[in-house]
């Protein structure tokens, strides 16, 4: 039967290792080499683990293979699991896991005596450069092709992740545009923070390779975000994310207590989810149908709806923003 041992403590003869469990008091002793073994096991003093065995062993060959190869994360973790038995599919970490476990395998990218990303890094598999822009504030990656795709695209797309974002930045900011009834990704940007100016430093350094011409730009509610487009981009129309919409939505039900309330209470459920659809009423037509929606809430919701209109309405003597846009 397999077991699972690790290693104790090493001295300048043996290696001593432990049974995984830190209350079991097996132990082997090898040779340094780890190719004989010296004293042990002794016995163990609780049932045994054997379907741990190929979690561990599973892991093993993943991080073997991610220092070994540049193969994705994903190719990886599907050839690995083929060979996986089914017995010990209970003890298998979720998917998610094993994939950070292969990208924390691998070795970070160094810089050159310059800081600056090694030219291997800069190139895409076709030859083509994939770095537009590298300084201390900002580092812009996309190829010669990805632009000439985005400058045939009306409608733009743009949303920052802070995740998957290298210790030196604060976000990964990405351009999608609509090609041919597609939204690809074109354009991934590192930025420094999340202020106008920040987003400002992107739009200008891609604006500088060529004269784009969007119709439309969706982005999500940060306002540094708005500002920059509206500021950039004079004459096209600025569209608010629905998700990121449900998401502001969701977040002040919680902040207002009446989280409970939209799970239990399937009226007041329904009534979210009519605030949520005034974006696709036309804007004419905005006020009337908040109005309309307003009036089924009780009155427990009185301060959730103050902060709708206010944020997403506009104030009686102010209205004007419309969330259709």
């Amino acid at each position: 039967m397999k077991v699972i041992y690790t290693l104790e403590r090493k001295t300048d003869v043996k290696l001593i290792f432990r049974r995984q469990r830190r209350d079991c008091k097996g132990r082997c002793h090898t040779n340094p080499k780890m190719d004989a073994i010296l004293s042990g096991p002794t016995e163990h003093c609780h049932a045994p683990t054997p379907d741990l065995v190929p979690v561990f062993e599973l892991k093993s060959k993943i991080k073997a293979r991610a220092a070994e190869t540049e193969e994705f994360p994903s190719p990886i973790l599907h050839s690995v699991m083929r060979s996986f038995p089914l017995d010990a599919a209970g003890r298998l970490p979720q998917g998610d896991t094993l994939l950070r476990t292969i990208r924390r395998q691998r070795p970070a990218p160094s810089t050159n005596n310059d800081n600056q990303l090694p030219d291997n890094l800069k190139q895409t598999d076709r030859g083509e450069n994939f770095v537009l822009h590298e300084d201390e504030k900002l580092i812009i990656f996309t190829a010669a092709t990805n632009l000439s795709v985005l400058k045939t695209c009306k409608h733009w797309f743009v949303d920052g992740t802070f995740k998957m974002c290298p210790e030196d930045f604060y976000q990964m900011f990405s351009l999608h545009g609509l090609y041919k009834s597609q939204v690809i990704p074109l354009v991934y940007g590192l930025l420094v923070g999340k202020k106008t100016t920040d987003y400002d430093r992107f739009y200008r350094r891609i604006m500088d390779e060529d004269d784009f011409d969007p119709e439309t730009i969706l982005s999500d509610f940060e306002v540094a975000t708005i500002k920059s487009i509206n500021s950039l981009f004079p004459n096209i129309v600025h569209k608010g994310c629905l998700f990121h919409f449900g998401q502001c939505i969701g977040r002040q039900i919680q902040s207002h207590g009446l989280q409970k309330k939209c799970q239990e209470d399937k009226s007041f459920h329904l009534d979210i989810k009519k605030l949520i659809t005034l974006a696709f009423v036309p804007a004419l037509d905005v006020i009337k149908a908040f109005d309309l929606v307003a009036d089924d809430f009780d009155d427990d919701a009185d301060d959730f709806l103050g902060y709708f209109e206010k944020t997403w309405i506009g104030e009686p003597k102010k209205r004007g923003k419309s969330i259709y846009q």
